[in-house]
């Protein structure tokens, strides 16, 4: 099982790209002329001529793979795009968005390419992927403490431009460098340093956005509504988002790490019962996240469970495990366990690198998707019982290829109100969890099986966690909880995923979509509808 999401494949395989080239034959005939016309208004309606790929380019399945995560959404039957736009210049997303509604096509908008159900990159409708990672540069002021970052930067790329300039300033977001900035803020995003300065969207100080009309609007022309519904509830139904300005953290010159690793034979079961009474109560500088995987047993033949509880504290060791000892004894920390390192590097240990790794992994880029997964998310509000575990104990073991992830909340995720941001899961929440069941061997059949064994665990799951509504993390996207699969964005379907992804500020947000985008040109199958 993996520790961390980025595919390990550099290169794209050669009978892959076989395979991909030979689906592209079925494009329609009639595509073509389409795909003339739209690259004919670019050139009218841009300054510069943005580089473009269509499936007769020879770059066109590299370009295409290269950002796709999950091998779900890499099928020879999977919808390929009629062309993509790799805008280098703001106008020439400008004119990709004229222009794919001038000739009718859906546009889709890719960062990073993590979107879990790939609705970033596919589509029923003939549709053009608006392909953002050219546009990736970050303008670090440390006068004022900000930073303007473009949409197409990934959180790795933001890190190691922080790193290179100060040693005493972070930024509070994810731990896996290759996410694209545009959907892991406009989702909300959340990192191991939520716990003392919230979320990314609570230090965004200002954005710019293409609208539907082809305008550049920042946050004074954009307005609040419009500012306030782009952090955290997807900024791909209410136009593109070109860059964030953000406000830098300030961090210590030292972070202390640790993993502290308990299988049930040793105990795991008690240590994460009580974990969950602890965690989101310690000091906010703390934060302990915990992993859960299949193991090996010590008995041979057999399985266990593996608790990995993964740490990072705001200052040094000697602070630390005192502090630990005192307030979750059951965990055993002890000093060797402890790493002490600059905040960037504690970037690169979040990322599951061993130690050691330069930092310049933050840099990387992997170019074809590795696996096959399906996830889901949850809110627990109160404590699993012991016997609760024990419970899912058996299912993990059962299904095997899965893995678990509990990250806590309290400290300044509870001081923030939860109408402050479209992202609703404040106060009253202990952890959210993430559930990631993934697999190598291709085939419909072999998807049909783990997708179903990742809702049975789902449903199993139920008396444990949040209700009515049963809330979900939109940047942990999962078809399975309310879709729009048509070309319109009907308000009784949406509102199914809505209340689960935004609670009651998904109200708002479709006030904000019908004033901004009534005609509801930017949208996907999950989308803010407008009235």
């Amino acid at each position: 099982m993996i520790d961390t999401l980025d595919p390990p494949i550099k290169t794209i395989p050669t009978s892959w790209t076989s395979a991909f080239n030979d689906s592209l034959k079925f494009l329609p005939k009639k595509s073509q002329q389409v795909i003339n016309d739209f690259i004919q208004c670019l050139g009218e309606t841009s300054q510069s001529n943005p580089p473009i790929y269509t499936p007769q380019n020879t770059s066109f399945p590299h370009v295409l793979l290269s950002l796709i995560k999950n091998r779900r959404y890499f099928t020879p039957t999977t919808p390929k795009p009629l062309a993509i736009v790799a805008p280098t210049h703001e106008s020439h997303v400008q004119a990709t968005v004229i222009c794919t509604k001038r000739h009718g096509l859906q546009i889709r908008i890719r960062s990073g390419g993590h979107d879990y159900e790939g609705l970033s990159y596919v589509s029923n409708l003939p549709f053009v992927v608006l392909d953002m990672f050219n546009l990736r540069s970050v303008d670090m002021n440390l006068e004022d403490e900000s930073a303007w970052v473009q949409a197409g930067a990934t959180i790795g790329e933001l890190y190691y431009a922080i790193g290179q300039k100060s040693k005493v300033h972070g930024f509070a977001a994810g731990s896996c460098p290759s996410v694209g900035i545009g959907g892991h803020f406009s989702g909300g995003g959340y990192g191991p340093l939520m716990r003392k300065y919230g979320l990314t969207v609570d230090n965004v100080e200002d954005a710019k956005l293409v609208n539907v009309n082809g305008r550049i609007l920042d946050r004074n022309t954009m307005g609040e509504d419009l500012f306030w519904a782009i952090r955290g509830g997807g900024g791909a139904s209410f136009g593109v988002i070109l860059s964030w300005k953000i406000k830098l953290i300030r961090v210590p010159p030292k972070v202390t790490m640790f993993n502290v690793r308990r299988t049930l034979e040793e105990g795991g079961t008690d240590v994460l019962h009580r974990w969950q009474y602890v965690a989101p109560k310690l000091p906010e500088d703390i934060f302990i996240r915990v992993g859960i995987q299949v193991k090996n047993s010590s008995q041979e033949g057999k399985k266990t469970v593996q608790v990995l509880f993964t740490g990072q504290f705001l200052g040094q060791s000697d602070k630390l495990v005192p502090l630990v000892n005192k307030r979750f004894p059951e965990l055993g920390l002890q000093q060797k366990d402890c790493f002490e390192m600059s905040w960037i590097e504690s970037t690169v240990f979040m990322a599951a690198c061993p130690i050691g790794t330069p930092i310049d992994v933050l840099l990387s880029r992997p170019k074809a998707p590795a696996i096959f997964f399906k996830s889901k998310s949850d809110y627990v509000k109160e404590p699993i019982p012991k016997h609760g575990f024990k419970s899912i104990w058996k299912k993990l073991i059962k299904i095997e290829k899965v893995w678990m992830q509990l990250n806590p909340y309290g400290g300044r995720m509870s001081e923030i109100s939860e109408s402050a941001t479209p992202f609703p899961h404040r106060a009253g929440n202990l952890y959210s969890v993430q559930y990631f069941i993934s697999w190598m061997e291709e085939g419909i059949k072999t998807t049909n099986h783990y997708i179903k064994l990742s809702r049975k665990l789902y449903t199993s799951m139920a008396p444990f966690v949040s209700k009515n509504p049963r809330e979900a993390l939109q940047n942990y996207r999962d078809l399975d909880i309310g879709t729009n699969l048509r070309n319109h964005t009907n308000f009784h379907k949406a509102r199914l995923y809505g209340r689960k992804y935004f609670k009651y500020n998904f109200d708002r947000l479709v006030q904000v979509k019908t004033m901004v985008d009534p005609q509801d040109f930017f949208k996907h199958e999950q989308s803010i509808p407008p009235l």
